[in-house]
Parts: C-alpha cells; structure tokens; sequence
C-alpha cells in the first residue's frame, strides 16, 4: 500500500480539492481522502494530481511527420499531406517501428499521457505479404508501450477497399490489408488475450475502406470489444458515401449496427443535424483531434451540438504534431469561440474530463479517474512555472484547461508505479535522442 498526499488535487468539478491523500494498492485507487494532514508515510506532491490522460486515437509513426509537411509537396491538403505519410509508412519494419513507437509513446507520458488508443493499420510487408508472424507489427506497438510504461489499446484496422465504389487498393495501401473481412476478424482474433497493460478493439478504417456489408459483420463478431472507425473527416468521404448509398457515413454505420456506447466516432467533423442526433441519441463517443484537424485543414467539427445531445467527447492527438492534451482539450473551447462568438461554449471541467474519463470509456475501461477502484493512474502538475504561478484551486479546472502545458507535467504513475519523475523517463532517459535516432531511421 503507497500513500502521495497532494496539495491539490482535480476530482472532477471546476475546483481542486486541498490537500488529498491518495491511497493505492495492488495497482488501484484504495482511498481519497481531501483535507487530509500529511503523515511520515506519504510521499508529498506539491501542485496538482489529476487523472492521467487518455490519449483516444494515436498514429504513432506520424510523428516522423512533424515539422516536415509545412511547405513543397506537403502544402495542399489533407489529400497532398497524405502522399507524404504513405512514404513513411512503407519505410516502416518491425525493428524500426518499435524503436519509434517507444520514443513516441515515451514522449507521451512525459506529457503525462498514460493510456492510448493506437488506431493501427502498418500490418503486413510493404508488397502485401504477411510477417511469418501476421501479427508482428502489433507486438512491436504492444512492446512499444510495455517500455514506455503506458497502457495500450490496440485499435487493429480493417482496410478493404480504395474508394465505395469498387477501387482497388493503391500500391502504397497493400501493408494495409487483409483482402477479405473475414482474413482481418481471423487475424486479429490471433492477437489473443488483453493483459492489464494491454487490450485490442477492432478498427474498419472509414466507410470508403470498409464497406456496408463488411461494418454489420464486424458488428455481429464484436465480442464485446470497442470499435473506432474515422467518420466524416472530410467533404469529400459524405460526398462519395451519399452518391454510392444514399446514405451519410453516419447513417451507414446506424444501419449496420455499429453505433453506440461501444463505438468512437473519429473527427465527426463534417455532420449533419441527422448525424449529431445519430451520435447523440446512440450515446457513441465522438473522439476530436484538433491540433491534427486544424494542421490538415480539415475543419471545426460540432462539438457543443454532440455533448448537448449525449454525445460523450473524448480526445486524441492523432498525427502527433504536437502532443499536449491541455492544447486538445484548450483548442476544442477555443474553436468553438471562433465560430460561435461566444465565450465558456464547454466548461473547463467537461473538457477535462473529454480528455480522462470519456477517453479511457472509449477504450472500453468502467472505471478511471482519481476515485477508489480505478487504475492508479494520475498525474502531478507543477504550479510553479510562469504559467500557473498565479494557480488557485476555485479555478483549478480552468487553470489547467487555458494556462496549463505539457511542459508542466512533472510525475507520472501507471498502475501506482512512477514512471516519470521530475520530467525523467525511468525507462528511456533521453527521450529527444530517441525520437532523433529513430525518426532518422525512417526518413
């Protein structure tokens, strides 16, 4: 049993509480206590403990990406932006891929990430051909998080088709793919067990790669696991799903079982009102990426018209071009003012909470948060750099959301373990040098 007694710590409202003894055992959250006095046992935390993010839609080799779209053939588009992911992508090898992901993953938790969905679709060689083990790019991510310290939900892709209307796979697709659904849900049934530090949940690409017939198999084989599916990224997906079915990517996944508490919709950002009643009505959990949305022009998506109707929001930070879940969580907010004129669209407690337990619900945990029971996952923020120097707790929640940074991430636990001390990773120390070498590698 480890006791930390924090100066302040984020329950959940629009305040922190003062001065909350943490409790954990056997990996869990065994007591909080706020108001409590310090004893010789705890382990003192001055700032603020918070639960660890979740970090709800991850593509870990994007993060080679960062900084190099930004002129030449990297301007354009999402489309153009595109071209240049897929070179990387088919530079990636087992040994490659887990150096990088680890880098990355450990980047995350210095950012005081502890759990991510990693929506993954690198399967195969880059002619198509299988592993001698199909599944060795997935247990190159799973180790990848083991060394990283943070858990991992293996978000495994289905990607069937080029287009909905019968195109084939580009060369620069065929690593991708299974050929068949049935060859994917065989495959990915391979992976066999979740641990504690590891789950998988299934992951059709988008309504162009997986098409109608396909969705509902995957609904009637989902054995309980959560389905993350892009939705409505761009104009041109609704335009090509309504001349191919007469019907929204939302509506289509409606129609084939696919919405609901188990589903994520990723980006949900170009919807109809039809759509946001869909999301709503089915309680399925629309996942924003703004940092990545708006670097790819993608657009604003509703955010304030999904949690009015019972859409719970959760977060990611998908390309990784930048990862700092206070930016996610901030940007949605700020985004909302610009379209809206209006200020305080999402309290900063809702936007918290989209970027802790709405995200870990995603990824199909019942419990997460500082409350007994949950997985000792927490966080401690330091309060004394210029930009929370003047941190109260009445405002704690808005504090964090609109001054906070991950450079103010200091301590990191997972499972009750700390894995980051003082802005230092107990697995991979140099952290920069991990990503340079790696990165470099793949380039």
């Amino acid at each position: 049993m480890k006791s930390i007694h924090a100066q302040f710590a984020w329950l959940g409202g629009e305040s922190c509480a003062l001065n909350v003894r943490i409790t954990t055992n056997n990996g869990l959250i065994s007591a909080i206590e706020p108001n409590s006095a310090a004893t010789a046992k705890d382990l003192r935390v001055v700032g603020v403990v918070m639960p660890g993010f979740v970090n709800t839609h991850s593509h870990a080799f994007h993060r080679a990406l960062r900084g190099r779209t930004h002129s030449g053939a990297g301007l354009g588009d999402f489309w153009s932006w595109r071209t240049l992911m897929y070179q990387v992508a088919n530079r990636l090898t087992p040994e490659n891929y887990l150096a990088l992901a680890s880098a990355v993953y450990s980047e995350m938790a210095l950012a005081g990430i502890t759990s991510v969905g990693e929506f993954h679709y690198v399967h195969h060689q880059p002619d198509g051909k299988h592993y001698q083990d199909p599944n060795e790019m997935s247990k190159a991510l799973i180790e990848a998080a083991r060394i990283a310290g943070v858990r991992l939900t293996l978000l495994d892709v289905a990607y069937l088709h080029g287009g909905l209307n019968g195109q084939k796979l580009g060369q620069e697709q065929q690593r991708f793919t299974d050929s068949t659904i049935e060859n994917w849900l065989s495959r990915v049934d391979m992976l066999g067990a979740s641990s504690a530090m590891h789950t998988v949940g299934l992951a059709p690409h988008s309504v162009r790669a997986v098409h109608e017939v396909e969705l509902a198999q995957i609904a009637k084989h989902r054995k309980n696991r959560v389905v993350h599916i892009h939705v409505s990224e761009q104009p041109a997906e609704n335009e090509a799903c309504r001349a191919a079915t007469g019907r929204t990517p939302t509506k289509l996944l409606s129609d084939a079982g696919l919405l609901g508490s188990f589903t994520s919709a990723i980006h949900a950002t170009h919807l109809d009102a039809s759509d946001i009643a869909l999301l709503g009505q089915s309680k399925t959990f629309s996942c924003f990426c703004p940092t990545t949305e708006r670097d790819l022009a993608d657009g604003i998506g509703p955010s304030a018209e999904l949690v009015a109707v019972g859409s719970p929001l959760c977060l990611g930070t998908d390309s990784h071009a930048v990862i700092d879940m206070f930016e996610e969580a901030r940007a949605v907010e700020m985004h909302q003012r610009l379209i809206s004129n209006k200020r305080g669209v999402h309290r900063s407690s809702e936007l918290l909470a989209a970027a802790t337990v709405h995200g870990a619900s995603s990824l199909g945990s019942k419990i997460h948060g500082l409350v007994v029971g949950a997985p000792a996952d927490f966080i401690a923020i330091a309060t004394d750099s210029v930009r929370l120097a003047t941190f109260d707790g009445e405002n704690g929640a808005a504090h964090l959301v609109h001054s906070a940074t991950s450079s103010d991430v200091r301590d990191v636990w997972v499972g009750g373990e700390q894995i980051v001390k003082d802005r230092i990773h107990r697995s991979v120390p140099n952290i920069a040098e991990s990503l340079r070498t790696s990165i470099a590698a793949v380039l």
